[in-house]
């Protein structure tokens, strides 16, 4: 099989891996990728928010498998276009997209589908915002309700930042604060379908402690001991086939990955948010667990062919992914700074921990910075602890002037398993 991927940061990079390994797929494409997948796959140009060029790029490839890795491109439309022309494309259409592209559409679904979810107010005005916050007081939880690259969310105490964010956006969500701790579960789906792969937990705050502003996210870890052995289940029963199901009903059929972040409160679980595209850096960890080779599993999502596919199989090792960001991130970080330690990593640490790149390019044979978050540091261990030695081991081999990383990845529920 000849796939293409579609982006270049470190959940891509973690795609390009797994299906690297994956003897079935013969050619391996990705575009535009970056420093690192450039080692697993063949590198092409192309705007990724545009259909046309990349169903062009995938029928000059023969692309027989195009997997859409980020959300804006999903909700551009890319998948369609690529489908349009007659090639298996693992990402939703981009109405199903709006799933992520639109928080109060995904209020609206959630609705109709019965899926526990934080009550909430969609606001467009001054007086709409006061309202609201007003309703719910703090924290606030003011969500931008268009796509913000994981950065569209202020949890605050202080309600002149939460005006200050609302204000600033076209159109807000203002939802109730849900208590406990968050958990995200991916599931692949072909529309009627749906297999649930493991959850995971990621860490949103930039600093130790789950302090400072909110990122993309700095790290990930699964399995989860805490957790409740029925939760994935629970999950399925009332959020993911609900969902899944009510979008196949109004005609906006979801393929593709859908990406539930929820809450484990008091109430029980509910829906913090949807995303239609694997989540970063939970897929780290994630495809890192992972036994079943991946393109045969994407492939039977793009052709609808799920229910004919025998169970996932998952390694029994937990893993832990350590994120390393540039100064100054989540502001205007600063980029093009020479990244070393990465010969080191694979000289000393492979295989049982890896580099994934994310913000990276090649500039005169050197690999240097080119974004916000750089790298994805990725281990894997007998449990919890072992992952994590293994995985912050190897980030202590990586020089990149300014660059800032937590500390605290998984340590909690390692001392606890």
């Amino acid at each position: 099989m000849k796939v293409l991927v579609i982006g270049g940061g470190a959940r891509e990079h973690a795609l390009c891996r797994s299906l690297s390994l994956d003897p079935d797929v013969t050619a391996l494409h990705c575009a535009p990728g970056n420093a690192g997948i450039a080692e697993v796959a063949e590198l092409h140009a192309v705007d990724a928010l545009d259909g046309a060029a990349v169903a062009a790029l995938a029928t000059e490839l023969g692309a027989e498998l195009v997997i859409v890795g980020p959300e804006a491109p999903l909700v551009a439309g890319v998948a369609d276009a690529v489908r349009a022309a007659g090639i298996p494309c693992f990402g939703p259409s981009g109405e199903a997209a709006q799933l992520e592209g639109s928080k109060a559409f995904a209020k609206d679904v959630m609705a109709g589908a019965g899926v526990p979810t934080a009550r909430s107010y969609v606001c467009a005005t001054p007086e709409e915002v006061e309202e609201a916050l007003d309703a719910f007081g703090a924290p606030y939880v003011v969500k931008d309700d268009g796509l913000a690259a994981g950065k569209g969310v202020v949890v605050t105490d202080d309600l002149e930042a939460a005006r200050a964010h609302a204000n600033a956006c076209d159109r807000v969500v203002i939802e109730e604060f849900l208590d406990g701790p968050e958990v995200s579960l991916f599931a692949i789906t072909d529309g009627t379908t749906v297999v649930p792969l493991q959850p995971a937990q990621d860490f949103k705050r930039a600093l130790d402690g789950d302090e400072g502003p909110n990122t993309g996210g700095m790290g990930a870890y699964s399995p989860l001991p805490w957790a409740d052995p029925k939760l994935v289940e629970e999950v399925m029963e009332t959020v993911l086939q609900p969902t899944v199901d009510e979008l196949r009903r109004r005609g906006t059929p979801f393929s593709g990955l859908l990406y539930a972040g929820l809450a484990i409160t008091s109430r029980g679980v509910r829906v913090i948010e949807f995303n239609a595209r694997f989540g970063d850096p939970e897929t780290q960890v994630v495809l890192a667990r992972l036994k079943t080779p991946l393109a045969g599993v994407l492939l039977a999502s793009a052709n609808g062919t799920l229910a004919d596919l025998e169970p996932l199989r998952w390694s029994e090792n937990a893993a832990v992914t350590v994120v390393v960001a540039s100064y100054n991130y989540p502001d205007t970080p600063r980029t093009g700074d020479p990244i070393t330690g990465l010969d080191a990593v694979a000289a000393e640490d492979a295989p049982h921990a890896y580099v994934l790149h994310a913000g990276t390019r090649n500039e005169g044979g050197a690999v240097v910075s080119a974004g916000g978050r750089v790298l994805s540091v990725t281990a894997i261990g007998s449990g919890l602890i072992e992952a994590r030695e293994r995985a912050y081991a190897a980030v202590a081999r990586i020089g990149l002037e300014g660059s800032q990383h937590r500390t605290d990845i998984a340590a909690k529920a390692a001392a606890e398993a």
